[in-house]
């Protein structure tokens, strides 16, 4: 086993984009799966998703056996005018992740192309004062996260946003303050945008403190180049596949993360919306089974170390 990596999901597993939608499982159907396919952490999915009392979701998940693990929320903070309700978004959030023990705040870049059919809404190209919106507002952000609510703001790179290639998330990690932000490396999304992860780990180890597993379909992400495909058309072709049948190649991967000083949580996000309700399960059990297999487990022991 795996002592410093402790295996999770998240509702993203089960087709969960948006907080309700008829192409996606209902938030009970997701809980009552999570350990039937051999998970014991979630993450809280799009906000509205879960319950949002505490009391209440504490309750659904000790029924379950389960254990929060983190949350996630999409900011377009290259818009200047966008951190106040970024930071009231996370604030909520953030109160009710350490009402139930979590201390992870996932934060991802807004997409520039539609979540539902692929439209582009805005240019994929940043400005620098765009860009150093972006840097200096979630700076801002993290230090209202770690000194006033205990959370850890975890930055997400994600296609399709102007944080998304690895020259960007390394130019991005070189101009935020490791103090208040650091990285969730998914590791699906940087195999996405044609990066290596080993490579990114190996160059700022300090800053990898949460990671986000999945695979992506060479051939099928050949495909989304070729015919320049937004990645809301990628995800139902199944760009992202479950493992050992895509890149990158999860046994390095984790060795290289095995090496790090640090205790990390490894949650599987592997993007199926569109999906049928009877499709996620096995798919997540044959994956949760491979990864267990690569030596990973629910070894977490609080208090936890980060």
């Amino acid at each position: 086993m795996i002592e410093n990596l402790t295996l999770g999901t998240a509702p993203d597993s089960w087709g969960v984009w948006f907080a309700r939608d008829d192409h996606q499982v209902g938030w009970k159907q997701y809980l009552d799966e999570i350990g039937q396919a051999g998970y014991r952490y979630t993450e809280l999915g799009p906000t509205g998703f879960l319950p949002q009392d505490p009391e209440q979701l504490r309750d659904e998940l000790d029924s379950r056996g389960l254990t929060l693990c983190g949350g996630t929320i999409f900011a377009g903070l290259h818009r200047a005018a966008a951190l106040d309700d970024a930071v009231a978004a996370c604030v909520k959030e953030a109160q009710l992740l350490t009402a139930l023990g979590a201390k992870h705040l996932v934060l991802l870049p807004e997409q520039y192309t539609d979540m539902h059919g692929g439209k582009l809404l805005e240019s994929a190209d940043i400005d620098p004062d765009q860009w150093r919106n972006l840097t200096t507002g979630y700076n801002q952000l993290g230090k209202i996260l770690t000194e006033e609510h205990g959370v850890e703001l975890v930055f997400h790179p994600h296609a399709d946003t102007h944080v998304d290639t690895q020259t960007r998330v390394e130019r991005f990690l070189l101009d935020t303050d490791p103090a208040y932000v650091n990285l969730c490396l998914d590791t699906g999304h940087i195999s996405y945008c044609d990066g290596d992860n080993i490579a990114i780990v190996k160059r700022f180890p300090e800053r990898i403190r949460y990671v986000h597993l999945k695979q992506v379909d060479p051939e099928v992400r050949r495909r989304v180049h070729e015919e320049n495909l937004s990645l809301a058309e990628a995800v139902p072709l199944g760009v992202m596949c479950e493992p050992p049948y895509g890149v990158p190649e999860m046994p390095p991967l984790l060795d290289a993360l095995a090496a790090l000083p640090v205790d990390l949580f490894t949650v599987v996000e592997q993007d199926l919306y569109p999906v049928e309700s009877h499709i996620p399960l096995p798919v997540a059990a044959r994956t949760a089974g491979y990864l267990r297999g690569c030596g990973l487990g629910p070894v977490r022991r609080w208090p936890y170390t980060t």
